[in-house]
């Protein structure tokens, strides 16, 4: 069934295609320039840093709703094995691990989404194939780095967390952004926090994962005209989930990763970087959020470190 015209109408307004030329791969990530780098360092004042990583464990946020994108499993391959078969020489211990690439704190390529048989900038989505994404991959990716902007719609809205559900709009961006007392700039990457990462944090899984507040068909533009290079949030599905149309899945994935090459993370812990920004009125920060440079990845685990 095809999409509806209120679908293409807006992505027509927000498409990206060859604004950075016919074989650009990276999107909006060319707003990174160095003089948004600057930008991002210039914001340094404290130094206090706040991971925004979730942990690598069993325990992760994947109950099997999506098939296959596991928890992370972790193995021992080596324990304190002696490199020369002497113990009282030198010995190592090593392990391995497996998971999903999506399953915890990540970036998602722009590969990772299609419709009508294309993906960003036009390039079909056969690129993709059981090899991995020949075009678009997260190794296309390159440095994520740059000024951070923390988007507290929560806050804004006088609560701890919003309800599931709640379909944020461009004019709760600018809500939370007249509380940070921020202009929000092209090249930087805005981190929303929906309060939902506080259900994970208190072990209830099924809550955190349904329903989901997030970025709505109303925040589209928002971005597309604010020229962000990257937005991430602290929820799962990144868009509200249930999906404001009963016809259209993701739309916000597709707009975002499709039309405007937006790259997307998810699983962003903005708890206590939340905190010490409602504490000292700094909604500014450096983020160094660069990717795990996967061949072919359609996404990459990340670390994310917000530097104040």
């Amino acid at each position: 069934m095809p999409l509806p015209d209120e679908f293409h109408a807006l992505a027509r307004k927000v498409n990206n295609w060859g604004r950075w030329g016919p074989e650009d791969e990276r999107g909006t990530l060319n707003l990174l320039t160095d003089e948004a780098v600057r930008r991002g360092v210039a914001s340094v004042r404290s130094g206090k840093r706040f991971p925004l990583a979730i942990p690598l464990s069993q325990n992760g946020p994947q109950v099997g709703f999506i098939p296959g994108r596991i928890n992370p499993i972790r193995t021992m391959i080596s324990l304190n094995e002696p490199l020369t078969g002497d113990p009282a020489q030198v010995c190592f211990s090593d392990d391995i691990f497996v998971m999903g690439a999506q399953a915890a704190t990540h970036w998602d390529a722009l590969a990772h989404a299609s419709y009508d048989g294309r993906i960003y900038n036009g390039f079909g989505s056969a690129t993709v194939t059981a090899a991995g994404a020949a075009r678009c991959g997260i190794d296309k990716a390159g440095p994520i780095a740059g000024r951070g902007v923390l988007l507290d719609v929560a806050r804004a809205k006088g609560v701890e967390r919003l309800d599931g559900g709640y379909a944020i709009t461009g004019d709760d961006l600018d809500a939370a952004a007249d509380l940070a007392g921020v202009t929000v700039e092209p090249g930087d990457i805005v981190l929303v926090r929906t309060g939902q990462m506080r259900l994970l944090h208190a072990g209830d899984k099924m809550s955190y994962l349904y329903p989901v507040a997030g970025l709505s068909l109303r925040s589209v533009e928002w971005m597309r005209g604010h020229d962000v290079a990257a937005a991430a949030t602290d929820t799962i599905v990144f868009e509200v989930y249930p999906c404001e149309l009963p016809d259209v899945e993701l739309p916000v994935h597709l707009l975002h990763l499709v039309e405007m090459g937006m790259t997307q993370g998810q699983n962003f812990d903005l708890e206590a970087l939340s905190a010490d920004c409602a504490d000292d009125g700094a909604y500014t920060f450096l983020l160094a959020a660069t990717p795990e440079p996967l061949t072919g990845g359609l996404g990459g685990p990340v670390a994310p470190l917000a530097i104040k």
